[in-house]
């Protein structure tokens, strides 16, 4: 017989000074974290750590500071200003050595917070749109508080743990948090029309969520036996799927297959993927491994920036100093997909930001993180068209960003390339 707590008591395991691990993205436990944090008043310096999650971050706030401190493996928006303010901070690390932070006790874990579905006839649990990082913490936590929740997906692959596994459960009936894509603008389309150009026939791809990313998609529909290995996917996969566009028939690992860390999309996609053999959601220091990645033909990874320098250093995890994300699995995928037979990596950005300031600059801002070097880069896309950098030197791949930045800013780019490689 399985027994259930409720969330105030569950989460009274969490001591003070204890590091806290939070299951991500759509898996967000919102329950357990609020109540780890009705708590404040009992508990002193613990620490919470997670990648993006979903849902408010009330450990966060500056109330709390004392109690809670963020260390964030990517960072979201609800704890971007708890990062950016010291009441946090924020670890550099490539998707695919999370696991390893936690297994091989660099970052041990002593309470893992879940969110699962509820156990089978065999009481397996799922860990249903989110394997990606939470296994290896299920494995390596002290202690595993666990939301078992009938809206949660059971999914296939790595994301399955037995009850006898878990410390405590704790019932809730939540709808998953849905996010849709924005349809893509103009400029945003044209982006996506130029990466579908260099998506081959029997390509392996991975890409996010996002307008770029669903405007790739909608550009595909010509397209034939494309594959999916990805950290995670959202809805606009599905209908490439239903037109028997993706099929996973060229693939060479998990052939016929879905391949994904995590999902966050509507219901659409948890419905989907809800006991679905054709998705397989995986450990992400496997999925984001380069020697697994490029295993599969020409695997074309799809990736964005925040700025580009004219060398091609990509920074994508900060505005300056300002952490704005992380580093995510970006270089997992660009490596893998330049060594893929085939394959092109691809970062993706609009000519300019939303004020008009251009994305292609002469350095980046300082204090930037550059998460892709310009030793990696092959392609860059704008709305103005492609650059290849492979194997170009600095003056020639600066003229070739000159080439797909906004027109208002070429001027400024050119005299840029000209103070800095023709001197005499």
């Amino acid at each position: 017989m399985i027994e259930y707590q409720i969330a105030d008591e569950a989460v009274k395991a969490i001591n003070s000074g204890d590091r806290v691990f939070v299951h991500g993205v759509s898996a967000t436990p919102v329950p357990l974290v609020k109540a780890m944090t009705n708590r404040h008043s009992e508990l002193k310096d613990v620490e919470v750590i997670h990648l993006h999650t979903e849902g408010p971050a009330p450990y966060s706030d500056p109330e709390y500071k004392d109690s809670f401190f963020v260390n964030a493996l990517f960072v979201g928006a609800n704890v971007r200003k708890a990062v950016n303010e010291g009441r946090g901070d924020y670890v550099p690390v490539f998707l695919s050595e999370v696991p390893n932070l936690f297994r091989n006790n660099i970052l041990p874990l002593d309470v893992a917070l879940v969110h699962v579905s509820p156990p089978d006839s065999h009481g397996y649990c799922s860990l249903g749109v989110s394997v990606d990082a939470a296994v290896a913490a299920v494995q390596s936590a002290r202690y595993v508080i666990a939301q078992v929740n009938p809206n949660m997906p059971r999914t296939h692959g790595d994301g399955l743990i037995h009850v006898n596994e878990i410390d405590a459960l704790v019932q809730t009936n939540d709808p998953l948090p849905e996010q849709v894509a924005p349809e893509p603008n103009e400029a945003e389309l044209k982006i996506g029309k130029y990466c579908a150009e260099l998506i081959d026939d029997g390509a392996t791809m991975q890409m996010g969520i996002g307008a770029i990313p669903n405007a790739v998609l909608k550009s595909l529909t010509n397209h034939k036996d494309l594959g999916v290995h990805t950290e995670m996917f959202s809805d606009g996969v599905i209908e490439l799927v239903e037109k028997g566009i993706i099929n996973g028939r060229k693939k060479k690992i998990h052939p016929g297959k879905i391949v994904s860390g995590f999902v966050m999309g509507s219901k659409k996609t948890y419905d989907f993927i809800d006991d679905n053999p054709a998705v397989a959601m995986l450990d992400i220091a496997y999925i984001n491994d380069t020697a697994v990645i490029r295993r599969n033909p020409k695997v074309t990874a799809i990736n964005s920036a925040v700025e580009v320098d004219l060398t091609g250093q990509v920074c994508a995890d900060s505005i300056g100093t300002y952490h704005y994300s992380g580093v995510g699995g970006q270089m997992d995928f660009i490596r893998g997909a330049s060594l893929s037979p085939g394959g092109k990596p691809i970062i993706a950005l609009p000519s300019t930001t939303n004020k008009g300031i251009s994305r292609i600059v002469p350095f980046l801002k300082q204090g930037a993180g550059v998460v892709t070097t310009r030793a990696h880069v092959h392609y860059v896309v704008t709305e103005y068209g492609v650059a290849n950098l492979y194997g170009k030197n600095l003056c020639q791949r600066a003229k070739a960003l000159t080439g797909i930045a906004h027109p208002d800013h070429r001027e400024e780019l050119e005299k840029a390339i000209h103070e800095r490689f023709n001197k005499k």
